[in-house]
Parts: structure tokens; C-alpha cells; sequence
């Protein structure tokens, strides 16, 4: 499973979603949707705008957790 820790890394860092949305110009309604990993993908443009306008890495925010069943 893939988890998505914007909504950590954005408590680090105290910046609301509104706040991520201004810095990157990407649609309020895309950060919600990986804020709260809800989102079914993402471009890869605009996972580079976040990366860069929270000075992250890839890792910081996107992490493959092994599924239980797939044990």
C-alpha cells in the first residue's frame, strides 16, 4: 500500500493546505485529496512543486507500506 504523509509533513512544518495550495498553484481540491490520501494518482509536475516548496524529498512524503495480505 502506498501512504502519502503530506498532512505530517505539513503539521511539521505548521503550513495548512491553503497555504500549499498558494505556494504551488496546484487546485486546493488535488492537495485535500492527498492531504487526507484519498487521491488515486499524481502527476508527477505537481509532486515535484510540493517536493520543492516544502524542501523534501520524494520519501518525505510518499512511502510504500507492505500490505498484510501480500505476506
Amino acid at each position: 500500500m502506498i501512504r502519502i504523509f503530506l498532512s505530517k509533513k505539513l503539521g511539521e512544518l505548521r503550513l495548512t493546505q491553503a497555504d500549499l495550495a498558494r505556494m504551488t498553484g496546484i487546485r486546493p481540491n488535488t492537495i485535500n485529496e492527498l492531504y487526507h490520501e484519498i487521491a488515486y494518482g499524481i502527476k508527477f509536475e505537481q509532486l515535484e512543486k510540493i517536493c520543492l516548496a516544502l524542501k523534501c524529498d520524494i520519501g518525505d512524503l510518499i512511502v510504500l507500506v507492505p500490505d498484510e495480505k501480500s505476506r
